[in-house]
């Protein structure tokens, strides 16, 4: 089996290692661990790199422990951050902490999953400052480039952040003793939290322990990866519909095609290539292929099965029967229903904010970009009557290929 340090090289994953010697040191099984903030009810789709990553670090034999930190949660991590994070109790950490759970299951099955409060919660003050504070220098820490980031911002930088890398690095040293863990792997804003754990620990027990980091993903058209205009792209199906997933990662660019199969997928490099090759004479199947290797690894057969049929009803020009369930995970906006029944196309195109004034409306209709219920509209004049609602409630309006609108009435 092919070395997992080659192997995440050759998928894109590594941005920095604190030791070449780490190649060496996981050509046999390691244990090793990923930690997440509990700052939702869900992770993300950004989380999911690192979840790969550790994915992968289980398929070729190593141990991987999941580290959610309900003690650290309530301090907040400044790398990355130009403000300091709301503070969170200890109610909304326990709720967050059960979402997280649902979030890691699917990707990482049975993962030992931890939570740091079960050790940090027993510290008194003084024996955190004489047991773990005197191993770390002021010169050291204040040099970190996350600290210095946020030094220099307006916002500044609080002495509960500032020792946010103390409390990583004791879980480092933790996890070390009490299960053996020898690597820590985490995004490359965790890199100065990750260098303070090592050091912590050879410190604290004369152990060589490693850092592993894999780049934070941007997007090619230069948006946020894993945001959409409606915000975080979750993970678990509560937060997002399984087809509101699939639809992101089908709409991403041609250009992030390669990056995204080789980190979010498991299909060998080989395949990937040969669906890059195919790119060109088959716009979108590389999409096409991502959204459904991902969708089904997060949310299963059964969600995969559920975006394919609402993506296909949804389709303009489609034959698909539209029924209520289909449009019920489409965005909605409930209407009158003296806003709607007897007014033409023009009218509800622009009072749905489906178009910006009347005029562009009536381009759109006559560039034929406009559809009702999936049909082409081809009279600006239509006037909807109740006989076009589907189950007698319903009328989905469709902008273009990807601007959709399921209007609901409100018959009271």
């Amino acid at each position: 089996m092919k070395n997992i340090i080659t192997l995440l090289r050759e998928r894109g994953f590594i941005e920095a290692v604190t030791s070449d010697e780490l190649e060496e040191m996981a050509s046999k099984p390691l244990t090793l661990y990923i930690g997440f903030d509990p700052t939702a009810e869900s992770l993300h789709l950004g989380n999911l790199v690192g979840m790969m990553a550790a994915a992968f670090f289980k398929k070729c034999g190593h141990k991987v422990i999941a580290l959610v930190g309900g003690a650290t949660g309530m301090i907040g991590d400044p790398g990355g951050r130009s403000s300091e994070r709301n503070l969170l109790d200890h109610h909304e950490v326990e709720r967050n902490l059960k979402g997280i759970r649902r979030s890691l299951e699917p990707v990482l099955g049975d993962t030992l999953i931890l939570n740091n409060y079960d050790w940090l919660k027993d510290f008194s003050f003084i024996e955190f400052l004489r047991d773990v504070g005197k191993h770390f220098r002021l010169g050291t820490m204040l040099s970190k480039e996350m600290v210095k980031t946020r030094l220099a911002s307006e916002e500044g930088l609080s002495f509960t952040e500032f020792s946010y890398q103390l409390l990583q690095a004791y879980d480092f040293f933790h996890l070390n003793s009490q299960h053996g863990v020898t690597l820590q792997i985490g995004g490359s804003d965790q890199w100065g939290n990750i260098v303070a754990g090592t050091e912590f620990v050879r410190k604290r027990t004369g152990k060589s322990v490693y850092g592993l980091t894999f780049p934070l993903l941007t997007r090619s058209d230069g948006k946020k990866f894993g945001k959409s205009e409606g915000g975080a792209i979750w993970l678990n199906s509560d937060k997002l519909a399984p087809f509101d997933f699939y639809q992101y990662l089908y709409n991403m660019p041609d250009a992030d095609m390669g990056k995204m199969l080789r980190i979010f997928t498991f299909l060998p490099i080989e395949e990937i290539e040969v669906i890059e090759r195919k790119m060109e004479a088959e716009p979108h199947s590389a999409q096409k292929r991502l959204a459904e290797e991902v969708t089904r690894l997060v949310h299963g057969e059964e969600g995969l099965r559920e975006a394919l049929k609402i993506t296909a009803a949804a389709q303009p020009g489609a034959k698909t029967e539209l029924s209520a369930d289909v449009l019920a995970a489409l965005p909605q906006k409930s209407l009158a229903v003296s806003d709607v029944i007897g007014k033409t196309a023009v009218d509800l195109l622009t009072f749905a904010e489906l178009c910006s004034s009347r005029g562009e409306a009536r381009r759109l209709i006559e560039g034929g970009g406009v559809y009702i219920n999936n049909e082409k509209l081809v009279d600006e004049q239509f006037i909807f009557e109740k006989n076009h609602l589907v189950e007698g409630k319903f009328l989905l309006l469709g902008v273009g290929k990807k601007k959709k609108l399921v209007i609901s009435i409100d018959f009271s």
